[in-house]
């Protein structure tokens, strides 16, 4: 009886949460890479990382600060922060990005800058960390953490 209503109600958020599927249903544009990629101001702020290379490139290598999210799917705290610091990056306007980097998924890259719990954000400037935190921040705390690394 149990395991009927988990499923049911497993059943019912899949079919709320799928996207339109068929040859009528809008796609997002890919990019170069064949990636799908958006055009929101949020969208263009925050990206996530997909390998060590697109890490370095997009991150290492950039000339704009960089703010690096690293969570995890089953982290709790995280999903509390990702969105508020989303939200406070895209009020910066493009003066910081965000990458988002999954620990489960890119361990080489959480062991490289000492990641030992989740939520840590790193502030990056010119390939270097130049701030940290661990844990959940109110918005007061990282529009506060995002001006100093902005320089504002």
């Amino acid at each position: 009886m149990a395991q009927r209503l988990v499923l049911r109600q497993l059943l019912s958020l899949t079919t709320r949460t799928l996207p339109p599927q068929g040859p009528l249903a809008p796609r997002a544009p890919l990019g170069p890479h064949g990636r799908a990629f958006g055009t929101s101001a949020g969208c263009r702020s925050t990206f996530n990382v997909q390998d060590g290379s697109d890490f370095q490139d997009r991150v290492v290598n950039n000339p704009k600060p960089v703010v690096v999210d690293f969570h995890a799917q089953w982290c709790g705290p995280c999903k509390i922060l990702g969105p508020r610091l989303e939200k406070m990056v895209a009020k910066q306007e493009g003066k910081v990005l965000m990458a988002k980097v999954d620990i489960d998924d890119h361990t080489d890259l959480a062991i490289e800058y000492e990641v030992s719990a989740v939520p840590t954000v790193l502030a990056m400037k010119n390939g270097d960390v130049v701030d940290k935190f661990v844990g959940i921040k109110d918005e007061d705390q990282l529009e506060a953490f995002l001006k100093k690394l902005i320089g504002a």
